[in-house]
């Protein structure tokens, strides 16, 4: 059986400058025996440290990197977003920027977006945890601010949303709807509000000044399609997938 990972490669951000992947599942490219079949990636999963560690080496063999390349962030939900100039843990840290070559920066999820972003021009990348709680804490526009303020600039900035949960499986109770703008919320053909966290983040985008050609969304519902994990589907039975952007 072949070792090689499966990823999903964003058109719009592979070139001589930046190369990115979002990690699939893989469920049947790993040993049997663990907690969580697949290639899980996360540490905040039940499955054992020492699993997830060796999953993420197999990881950074097939992209490229080694350890002090790649960031990763302890992720809470919230907004805090770091300028990273070197690899390592980060803690509470749902949102990454850089400018440092070589070096990687990465997402984890599992129903909520990993969004990446690259201005290749001016060399800097970023990378957000965008779930519906960062969503509406605006991490995706206040990272492209700290890009800017790196020397970004949104003509030249180009953006993934990755597979994360679609508006016909993100139901949600009112106290949750009430906090998007009401064209994101259906509240009509479904018995609860559904949430579109995609063309909320895609709106996000526009705003900042990001054209339309330069935005690629992912259509894959993690929901609903089997070669994602999902924690809504699966609960605690579920690894997680990453995003990864690196600055070449």
């Amino acid at each position: 059986m072949s070792s090689r990972i499966k990823f999903i490669k964003p058109d719009l951000l592979n070139n001589e400058v930046i190369s990115s992947w979002f990690t699939l599942r893989n469920q049947e490219s790993v040993h049997p025996g663990k907690d969580i079949p697949g290639l899980n990636l996360g540490l905040n999963t039940s499955e054992q440290a020492s699993v997830v560690l060796k999953n993420r080496q197999r990881l950074l063999k097939e992209i490229g990197a080694e350890d002090g390349q790649i960031a990763y962030g302890v992720q809470v939900h919230k907004t805090d977003i770091q300028e990273v100039t070197e690899g390592g843990i980060y803690e509470q840290t749902d949102g990454f920027v850089s400018n440092t070559p070589e070096l990687a920066l990465a997402i984890q999820v599992a129903d909520c977006a990993a969004v990446l972003l690259g201005d290749a021009e001016n060399k800097i990348i970023g990378a957000v945890h965008a779930g519906w709680r960062g969503a509406v804490g605006d991490i995706v526009p206040k990272t492209i601010r700290k890009m800017k303020n790196l020397g970004a600039d949104s003509n030249h900035i180009k953006a993934f949303v990755s597979p994360c949960i679609s508006l016909e499986n993100f139901e949600v109770g009112e106290e949750v709807a009430a906090k998007f703008p009401d064209q994101f919320v259906d509240r009509t053909n479904y018995v609860k509000p559904h949430v579109n966290l995609k063309a909320f983040i895609k709106q996000q985008l526009l705003g900042e000044g990001i054209s339309q050609e330069h935005i690629e969304i992912d259509d894959s519902c993690t929901i609903a399609e089997e070669s994602f994990y999902s924690y809504r589907r699966q609960k605690d039975k579920s690894g997680r997938m990453m995003g990864i952007i690196k600055l070449n």
